[in-house]
């Protein structure tokens, strides 16, 4: 009960701001690639139905949702965090500032913003951080499929450029299958260094080119 309360106070203290960004991101887990995110403003007057929680939504709909938000609202805007600044920052303190660049890059200034999952960048910005906010508001909803698509894209085209990876499939994130070519080939230039599964596999081949040398 009481987090339906907070919920419809929340509801409540946004009803003067018209205009509200949703803020959401992919990739905290993957072992390889940017975390990426995605900040929204909706035109409440061009409403899209079906938005919901990325991770719910079939890869076609996801695909046909994020044509539609980028043509119906009324502004959006996609941040990066890159691998090097992963490892240099630690993954929390780099998805903090990929949202910062979503925001930033919004052409319409946002009066309110609503951040997916427990806390808010440190910006200048009224804000409040959702648990599960990409199930609640349609703005952060519509912010998780835009990242969803765009780095599920990246993953795509990385799959192209080394096959043996399977990046098209597990979208880097550490599946068994995922774990097992990597033992196999080696990290990439594009792997999170930063990462303990990454970091044995380096500290593996390291030792096995120190064996040969010797």
């Amino acid at each position: 009960m009481k987090k339906q309360q907070d919920l419809a106070a929340l509801q409540t203290s946004l009803a003067p701001y018209k205009f509200i960004a949703g803020v959401d991101e992919v990739g905290r887990g993957p072992l390889v690639g940017a975390v990426v995110t995605a900040a929204v403003i909706l035109d409440p007057s061009k409403p899209i139905i079906g938005l919901a929680d990325s991770k719910k939504l079939s890869e076609k709909k996801r695909t046909e949702l994020s044509a539609l938000i980028k043509q119906n609202a009324l502004s959006w805007s996609i941040g990066r965090a890159e691998v090097e600044e992963i490892d240099q920052l630690n993954i929390l303190h780099a998805t903090m500032l990929a949202m910062e660049r979503a925001v930033a890059g919004l052409h319409v200034q946002p009066e309110h913003v609503l951040v997916d999952g427990n806390r808010c960048p440190n910006w200048s910005y009224s804000c409040d951080a959702v648990i599960k906010g990409d199930a609640l508001f349609p703005q952060i909803s519509a912010a998780s499929i835009i990242a969803k698509v765009a780095r599920d894209e990246e993953m795509i085209a990385l799959d192209q450029r080394y096959p043996n990876y399977g990046f098209a499939a597990h979208k880097g994130y550490p599946t068994k299958a995922h774990l097992a070519a990597l033992d196999e080939h080696g990290p990439l230039s594009c792997y999170r260094t930063s990462f303990k599964p990454v970091q044995n596999v380096l500290l593996r081949w390291q030792g096995e080119l120190q064996d040969e040398v010797k």
